[in-house]
């Protein structure tokens, strides 16, 4: 399965130009975060909808055509939002399906608010991916995978390639990963020019025990993170870039994310949701150890969440 090229995330950040924000980057001073160094945020949390997922969203409905029966995908919430936005802004019907094990109320306010109609499932993600796929077939909606696809992976990696135009110089990336569609992206942008970090919590690992165990095992979300990063397997196509192109695979535990969320706070008035606290989490947590000079950016991928979840 062939992965998407510079071009193809060039062709895909021009087709959805004027639709997406071109999210700005912040340069933040070491002791801001409680670091001996200073790091770069992309701001991508404010993005329209909350998230990144809103580049992929676009890319795929715009590249495929949408038919008269609307969009459907399935969601903890970011990927959700963005499609029934997208949807919206087309003028197209959007359903959402939602595992009600990790649904949280504000995600489910939002994809409604973007004029989504929420369906909540029983049991596991698995068996909410089940529902959208079956969906989808019996109506002839399109469907929008929120991570493995080349759409959707064109789409996410045109953050990437913002990113490089912004600071002009990178040595490293730090990409909090769920399902791989966000990191596949970047992988596929940056290809072996930077070197490409992947961070997860403990209850979300799938990426880390993909690549130690194989492609075909399974993870239950679990944990602060489960509603962002809860993708229950790494895509095929993401894997095949992510094999190739990512460097390293952090696995940090929840409480290590909440302490990133409380400096990001503190030292930068910044409120990400904890998908976004996680990649910042591999600096304050000490897991990622710059050296010296080692340029770095943060991917703060989303601020879809009550804003203060981190407070105790």
């Amino acid at each position: 399965m062939t992965y998407p090229t510079p071009d193809d995330i060039a062709a895909a950040a021009a087709l959805i130009a004027g639709r997406v924000r071109h999210t700005p980057i912040l340069q933040v001073e070491g002791k801001a975060l409680g670091l001996p160094h200073p790091v770069t945020l992309k701001l991508e949390h404010t993005q329209v909808t909350g998230s990144f997922k809103v580049r992929g969203a676009f890319n795929t409905m715009l590249s495929k055509g949408v038919p008269e029966a609307g969009v459907v995908a399935a969601s903890g919430g970011n990927h959700g939002a963005a499609v029934a936005y997208a949807a919206t802004e087309l003028g197209h019907r959007s359903v959402i399906f939602v595992p009600k094990a990790i649904a949280k109320e504000e995600k489910l306010r939002r994809m409604r608010m973007f004029g989504g109609e929420v369906i909540l499932t029983e049991g596991a993600v698995e068996d909410c991916m089940a529902a959208y796929a079956a969906h989808a077939a019996r109506t002839g909606a399109l469907s929008v995978h929120p991570y493995d696809t080349f759409p959707t992976l064109a789409g996410q990696g045109t953050v990437a390639r913002e990113i490089e135009a912004q600071m002009g110089g990178l040595d490293t990336i730090l990409v909090s990963t769920g399902g791989g569609g966000l990191i596949g992206g970047v992988a596929a942008w940056f290809r072996d020019r930077v070197k490409v970090v992947s961070v997860e919590t403990e209850g979300t690992n799938t990426l880390e025990r993909s690549l130690r165990e194989g492609p075909d095992i399974s993870v239950q979300a679990t944990g602060i993170a489960a509603s962002s990063l809860g993708g229950p397997r790494l895509g095929v196509m993401s894997y095949e870039v992510i094999r190739e192109h990512v460097d390293a695979a952090i696995v940090l535990p929840d409480a290590a994310v909440f302490e990133a969320a409380r400096r990001l706070w503190e030292g930068t008035r910044l409120v990400g949701e904890p998908g976004s606290a996680v990649a910042v989490a591999a600096l304050t947590s000490g897991a990622y150890v710059p050296e010296p000079g080692e340029r770095v950016c943060v991917l703060l991928c989303g601020g879809n969440a009550e804003p203060d979840w981190f407070v105790a």
